[in-house]
C-alpha cells in the first residue's frame, strides 16, 4: 500500500508552480494559439517531469521514457537537426534570390546575439553568484534570433542545465513576434518610412539557381565556419529535396510527417528539463529577461540597419522590412504585411519581408555556428 500511494508523500509545493507554469504554456497554446505544436508538449511535459518522483525521468535506478528521449534526441541533437531538414523542406528561396540584397537585413538582425552576450558577460561579473560563464552568456544569447532548434542546439552543446528556460523563451517570444515587434518599430520609425513602397521583382529564378543555390551555401558555409555545416547543412539538404523535383513525396513528408512528430518528441522532451530543482531559481527569470532584451535588440538591429543603408542608397527599403531579419519565420513577415497595410492599404510588403525573414532563417543558422567556433575556442 505504501508503495501504491508513495507519490502522496513526496508532493511539495515546488512541484505545484511547476503545475501552474506547465498548465500556463497548454493554456497559450489552445486558447490563445501561441506555437501550440510546441508549448502545449511543452507545458504536458514539464507536469510530467514534476509528478512524484519523476518516473517518467528516471524511477528506481532506470532511465524514463522522457530521459531516453532527452539523452537519444537532445544531447545528440538529433531532434534539432531534424527540425532543420524540415524547415528546409518548407523554405521557398526564390524571394530572397530575387532580391538578394535582403541578405544583408538578415545579417544586421542578428547583431541582439552578440549585443546580449557582451550584456550577460557583464551581469556575470557583476553577480557571479549567479554562475554564468560565457557558454552560459553564449547559450542565453541566441535566443534573440527567434530560432528555437538554433537555441536548443546551442543550448544543448553549452548549457545543457539551461536548456529548460532557454527553449521555453526562445519558443515563447517567436509566438509573441506580433506583439513584441510593432512597438519597437514605431518607436523607431517615423511615419514617413514606415509608409516607403518597394517594388517587388517579378523576374525569373531558374529551377537550376534553386537547385545550386543550397549547395554553394552550404560549401560557402563548411569552408568559413565548419561547426555550422550541421545547422546550415541540413537546413539546406531539406531545401534541396524540396527543389530538385525529383522528390516530391519526401519533400512533403519532410514538411508534414517529419516536422510533427519531431517537433511532438522534441516539445514533450524539453518541458522535461524543467524540473522544478533547476527551474526555479531567479537566473530562470533572469534568462526570459535576457532572452527577450535579445529580441528587442535583433529586432532593432534590423530597423536602424535598414535606416542607415537608406542614406546611402537610391532605391529606399521600408525600415519595419528589416525587423523581419530575424528568424520567426513566417511570423515576422506577416506581422510586418500587417504593419504596412495598417500605414497604407495600398502598401504590400509581404514579399519583401518574407526575402528578409528567409535569409534571417539562413542567417541564424550561420550566427550559431560561428558563436560555437568562437566561443567554443576560448
Amino acid at each position: 500500500m505504501g508503495v501504491l500511494f508513495e507519490g502522496f508523500f513526496n508532493l511539495n509545493w515546488q512541484s505545484f508552480i511547476m503545475y501552474g507554469i506547465g498548465g500556463l504554456l497548454i493554456f497559450l497554446a489552445i486558447k490563445k494559439d501561441y506555437e501550440p505544436m510546441l508549448l502545449l508538449p511543452i507545458g504536458f511535459g514539464a507536469i510530467l517531469v514534476n509528478l512524484p518522483l519523476s518516473a517518467v525521468w528516471e524511477y528506481q535506478g532506470f532511465a524514463g521514457i522522457l530521459q531516453i528521449f532527452y539523452n537519444s534526441g537532445i544531447l545528440t541533437e538529433v531532434f534539432p537537426l531534424l527540425i532543420f531538414i524540415a524547415v528546409g523542406a518548407m523554405i521557398d528561396f526564390s524571394p530572397l534570390l530575387k532580391n538578394p540584397r535582403m541578405i544583408f537585413l538578415g545579417a544586421a538582425a542578428q547583431f541582439g546575439i552578440f549585443a546580449t552576450i557582451v550584456t550577460v558577460v557583464l551581469i556575470g561579473k557583476i553577480f557571479p553568484i549567479l554562475g554564468i560563464d560565457l557558454k552560459s552568456a553564449a547559450a542565453i544569447s541566441i535566443i534573440g534570433a527567434a530560432d528555437g532548434p538554433t537555441s536548443i542546439f546551442v543550448a544543448a552543446k553549452f548549457a545543457p542545465h539551461l536548456l529548460g528556460p532557454i527553449s521555453v523563451a526562445a519558443y515563447s517570444y517567436m509566438a509573441l513576434v506580433p506583439i513584441i515587434q510593432p512597438p519597437i518599430i514605431k518607436l523607431l520609425t517615423s511615419k514617413q518610412e514606415r509608409l516607403i513602397r518597394m517594388e517587388y521583382s517579378d523576374k525569373y529564378i531558374s529551377k537550376t539557381t534553386l537547385i545550386l543555390f543550397p549547395i554553394i551555401v552550404t560549401v560557402i558555409s563548411g569552408i568559413l565556419a565548419p561547426i555550422c555545416v550541421p545547422l546550415v547543412g541540413l537546413l539546406m539538404f531539406g531545401n534541396l529535396v524540396r527543389e530538385s523535383g525529383v522528390m516530391e513525396r519526401l519533400s512533403k513528408a519532410a514538411q508534414n510527417e517529419l516536422a510533427s512528430l519531431v517537433t511532438l518528441l522534441l516539445g514533450i522532451t524539453i518541458g522535461s528539463t524543467m524540473r522544478y530543482e533547476q527551474f526555479l531559481q531567479p537566473l530562470t527569470l533572469l534568462i526570459l529577461l535576457l532572452g527577450l532584451a535579445a529580441f528587442v535588440f535583433d529586432t532593432a538591429g534590423g530597423v536602424l540597419f535598414v535606416k542607415l543603408l537608406n542614406l546611402f542608397t537610391k532605391d529606399k527599403i521600408n525600415p519595419m522590412v528589416g525587423a523581419a531579419g530575424i528568424s520567426a519565420f513566417p511570423m515576422s513577415a506577416r506581422t510586418i504585411q500587417k504593419m504596412g497595410v495598417s500605414e497604407d492599404p495600398q502598401n504590400f510588403l509581404l514579399m519583401s519581408a518574407v526575402s528578409a525573414n528567409v535569409a534571417g532563417q539562413v542567417a541564424s543558422a550561420i550566427a550559431g555556428g560561428i558563436v560555437l567556433a568562437l566561443v567554443g575556442s576560448l
